[in-house]
């Protein structure tokens, strides 16, 4: 579980394509800051299927650096 503030853009050596999951997000407001949260949830082959498995909270600016991001990789306007 983790509150991500800045995001760096990296390069990896190996890419491996991960199994699908099922995700919630969640919009919450939090002293007087707007926050994002995104859970994931364990694949269907896992032993608790749909227990909570990663959090990742995102703050405005990182998600405005994250939609940045998006826009320029996917072209979305």
């Amino acid at each position: 579980m983790a509150r991500i503030t800045k995001f760096e853009l990296a390069s990896m050596q190996r890419f491996q394509l991960h199994d699908p999951i099922d995700a919630k997000i969640f919009s919450h407001e939090y002293d007087g800051r707007r926050l994002i949260q995104i859970s994931t949830y364990g694949r269907d082959t896992r032993k608790d299927t749909g227990k909570l498995s990663q959090t990742i909270q995102l703050d405005e600016e990182a998600a405005r650096q994250l939609f940045q991001f998006l826009g320029r990789e996917f072209g979305f306007r």
